[in-house]
């Protein structure tokens, strides 16, 4: 497990990949949770689509916005739900 802090939010994460593009902007894509009584203020946060982007096990920062992002599930609104996110951000220029 490892953390991401996306906005001063901290999300524990799964499946941590860094990596830069062709232009050497940094990637970051990972997993993590996502429970019903957190949902609306997950889905806000993502649709700012600016983000300060730290990694503190990897003494990393930047500015990013998504460039991939899927779920598992689309109702986390029904009580217990639990969906699995899956988010790639890539550097601003």
């Amino acid at each position: 497990m490892n953390t991401v802090i996306l906005n001063d939010r901290k999300f524990d994460v799964t499946d941590l990949h860094l990596t830069t593009t062709a232009s050497q902007l940094k990637k970051i894509h990972f997993k993590f949770k996502v429970e019903h009584s957190e949902y609306h203020d997950i889905t806000t946060l993502l649709y700012k689509n600016d983000f300060e982007v730290k990694v503190p096990e990897k003494d990393l920062r930047f500015r990013a916005e998504i460039s991939q992002y899927s779920t598992s599930i689309t109702d986390l609104y029904k009580e217990n739900a639990v969906g699995d996110f899956a988010l790639e951000l890539t550097e601003k220029e």
